[in-house]
């Protein structure tokens, strides 16, 4: 695998840069985490989708520490669903994620007190680089009328599944047509259930697995309306 795994991305897109907050609800981003890393796993060809279940068909690790911790996982216990590994991994994902990012000083930690005793964490921008890279990438597939490459198409997905649109600084009529865009990419990729297995560009199991989240969410925060 080379350059900037999908989490990681996802995770400095739903950090305002400033503030170092999360800027929308931690469990949808959990599972958000969860999904980019199933997603990952497969984009890589290091799992599949059978029979049901999504299985380990090649264990060779990936070289980034938290996507093969979590290859090694699958891969030591039985085949389960994209929604079972969705809530499975969830928990403590996204610690794991940002103390990499940390570590590639990408972002900073910076530990306060609230109300004397409550010790929090905040992840202010570092190095904008890769964040600046993400929305270009971003912003240029909701420019053009054509379907994106699988990893941005992904990408892309998982924004609108986690409802992150705001994340792009777009409110008004500007959020609403990227949302309507990034549908349109999710759907001409084959994400979306609105394709054919046979027409989509992407693999089986990358779309159960977007399948799994947005169930997940709709769960978590209710039906989008």
């Amino acid at each position: 695998m080379t350059g900037v795994a999908l989490a990681e991305e996802l995770l400095l897109l739903a950090y305002d840069d400033e503030t170092g907050k999360a800027t929308m609800p931690r469990i949808s981003l959990d599972l958000g985490m969860a999904a980019a890393v199933l997603v990952e796993l497969a984009l890589a060809g290091r799992i599949a989708y059978a029979d049901g279940n999504l299985t380990v068909t090649d264990p060779t690790p990936v070289g980034e520490p938290v996507i093969d911790g979590v290859l090694e996982r699958m891969a030591a216990d039985d085949p389960k669903s994209p929604s079972s590994w969705v809530q499975r991994l969830r928990h403590g994902l996204r610690d794991r994620i940002l103390g990499d990012l940390v570590s590639q000083g990408v972002v900073r930690d910076v530990e306060e007190t609230e109300l004397g005793f409550i010790v929090v964490h905040r992840y202010p921008l570092a190095d904008p680089a890769v964040e600046e890279d993400t929305r270009l990438r971003l912003s240029a597939a909701l420019a053009d009328g054509q379907l994106p490459d699988e990893r941005t198409a992904a990408l892309a997905t998982l924004v609108a599944v986690l409802r992150m649109e705001p994340a792009l600084g777009l409110t008004g009529e500007a959020a609403v047509d990227a949302r309507r865009r990034l549908e349109e990419i999710a759907g001409g990729a084959g994400f979306s259930g609105n394709v054919s297995l046979d027409d989509s560009v992407v693999r089986p199991s990358v779309g159960l697995v977007i399948t799994a989240l947005g169930q997940a969410v709709d769960a978590a925060l209710g039906k989008r309306r």
